[in-house]
């Protein structure tokens, strides 16, 4: 597989990456079967995170053997030193291994352990010895971690990352529906040598077709997309995708500004950000209820959660809370009732007739 190297890290890693967080849906003897096919095909990249429940475990199982042949990058949410130590050495336990390669915060909206500020992109005082990120470095020192990444939504705070000189990689959502502005990080990139991570290369699973956007993103030599794999044969078309690699010709080109037009308004890219919601509701999925009703199969969402689940848009308060943390600026109130209405349609329309 062709590799490159991830910024200034100096790891050579597969340019297709696996994304973990999908084999927590898996079941454990499955997940191991298609993380070895992973590694026997050449993957040599792994991200998961912490808190993706048992993601790190099935890791540590199916490549502990393996260790040295690997590249593991994981994440911890803490928001304190106290809090990254604990996580890190619970992800040393699960991965079973003594170091981690590149240990990411994740999502910040601050650094230091301090409230956050008003500002989603506010970095706060990296100095500051009892922030996780002076638990990182300490963690470097000592070998138990060999390099420093961030992961983020917010293009502000990223950016402000990528500038500061203190991470070495960066984890940000990248895909061909991507806005020029979300694009340029790329550059940035490059010019600072930050390694870049492109998560959400599928945009959360809107994007159904895996040949565009694999072509899309190889263009850009220093982008290392992970692709999330949940089953055997999501694993297999990628695998085929990275030995007779597509170009972006006419027919790919087409398909990608059919993305891009359908896919131009206001949409919920599911970063999360909005949580919690004080009436319950799962903003991620029910403001992208839209779009996930005609690009996957809809059959899933008419059963009777889901119909509970989109009911509990009626309860929203506009207490304001999603507005203030969405890094996207989404009136989401507004996004969320047109979802409902459109849901209600919807399901009134494919209802199966008795």
């Amino acid at each position: 597989m062709i590799t490159t190297q991830l910024g200034r890290t100096g790891l050579n890693v597969t340019r297709t990456a696996f994304g973990v967080l999908p084999l927590q849906r898996t079941p454990m003897d499955e997940a191991e079967r298609i993380l070895r096919r992973a590694f026997d095909a050449g993957i040599n990249y792994y991200d998961t995170a912490r808190y993706y429940t048992d993601s790190e475990e099935k890791i540590g199982r199916a490549l502990s053997g393996v260790r040295d042949k690997v590249i593991i990058a994981t994440k911890s949410g803490a928001t304190t030193r106290e809090g990254l130590e604990a996580d890190l050495q619970t992800s040393l336990r699960n991965l079973k291994t003594d170091y981690i390669d590149i240990l990411q915060l994740h999502n910040p909206k601050t650094i230091s352990g301090k409230p956050a500020q008003s500002d989603p992109s506010d970095l706060t005082d990296l100095s500051d010895p009892n922030s996780p990120y002076a638990a990182l470095l300490d963690a470097k020192e000592k070998g138990l971690v060999r390099h420093i990444g961030i992961t983020n939504h917010s293009r502000e705070l990223a950016i402000k990352a990528v500038e500061s000189g203190v991470f070495e990689t960066l984890q940000f959502p990248l895909c061909h529906i991507s806005s020029p502005e979300d694009l340029a990080v790329i550059d940035l990139c490059k010019a600072h040598d930050v390694g870049l991570i492109a998560m959400k290369p599928l945009s959360g699973g809107l994007l159904t077709e895996a040949r565009p956007a694999f072509a899309f993103l190889r263009q850009f030599e220093n982008v290392v997309p992970i692709w999330g794999f949940q089953r055997m044969e999501e694993l297999e078309e990628m695998l085929a995708l990275d030995a007779d690699p597509p170009s972006m010709d006419e027919a790919t080109w087409a398909t990608v500004e059919r993305d891009r037009r359908e896919l131009s308004s206001d949409f919920c890219r599911a970063c999360g950000y909005c949580l919690p919601c004080s009436a319950d509701i799962p903003i991620p999925m029910a403001a992208r209820m839209i779009l996930l009703l005609r690009r996957m199969p809809y059959q899933q969402f008419m059963t009777d959660h889901w119909r509970a689940q989109m009911r509990k848009i009626e309860s929203c308060t506009n207490c304001g809370h999603c507005i203030s943390h969405c890094p996207y600026g989404l009136d989401t109130p507004a996004l969320l009732r047109k979802a409902l209405e459109d849901y209600d349609r919807f399901v009134e329309e494919h209802a199966p007739v008795e």
